[in-house]
């Protein structure tokens, strides 16, 4: 049988709880899929209008549809959830179990600073949040062109390390790279996943690019 699920592998404190779907529990877009998810949660999440932009809001407050790409949670049984078939889910939790969020890590919203946005609305010490990069298109599938390589270098130099050329005009993208990039400078040096490839992988995961479809996966994250 098919597994459901998967649960990150990182240090988290006890009472952390995660875990990220697969194409076996389904399109998260569908009721059906989000009804099964929903008996692996303590509560049903925010379903927020991801629009691929930087706002992080509070998981406890916001409404669903609300135009946001992360939200965080510092109560009790309160999930955050960030949908994704390429783009990046971020997991941040602080390491005393305090709060967590999750971020969904497209290359607009990467570029555009959605990890730093996080990071900030946890309002906790960055030196204390643990970082899992979940299942996203990988460095050997992404190849993009070089405007979306120009946007990164434009905002950060670094940026530069994490593109490979393959034809003039065009790259191959480390988006997990950038990420790292991104959260150390922030302070966040514990940064777990990043090794799970959603277009090579299409027995456990959608995959945008691949499929040219719309069906999504989950990631979630609470305080339990």
């Amino acid at each position: 049988m098919a597994v459901e699920f998967l649960t990150p592998d990182w240090p988290a404190p006890r009472n952390v709880r995660a875990l990220v779907t697969t194409r076996a529990m389904g399109d998260m877009k569908s009721a059906e899929a989000r009804a099964q998810l929903r008996r692996q949660l303590p509560a049903d999440p925010v379903w927020l209008q991801q629009v691929h932009g930087i706002d992080a809001v509070d998981a406890a407050r916001a409404v669903p549809g609300t135009p946001a790409d992360a939200s965080f949670a510092r109560t009790k049984y309160v999930v955050c959830v960030a949908m994704a078939a390429d783009c990046m889910p971020v997991l941040l939790a602080h390491d005393g179990g305090e709060a967590v969020a999750a971020a969904h890590a497209g290359w607009r919203g990467l570029c555009a600073g959605v990890i730093e946005a996080t990071i900030s609305a946890m309002d906790v010490p960055a030196q204390r949040l643990v970082a899992w990069l979940g299942p996203a298109i990988g460095p050997e599938a992404y190849e993009v062109g070089e405007e979306v390589r120009a946007a990164f270098v434009d905002r950060d130099a670094r940026a530069a390390s994490a593109f490979r050329s393959t034809r003039p005009g065009h790259w191959y993208l480390d988006l997990y790279a950038v990420a790292r990039q991104r959260l150390a400078a922030q302070g966040v040096t514990r940064v777990f996943g990043g090794g799970l490839c959603t277009a090579s992988d299409p027995a456990r995961f959608f995959s945008y690019r691949r499929d040219k479809a719309s069906e999504r996966m989950v990631a979630a994250v609470w305080i339990s």
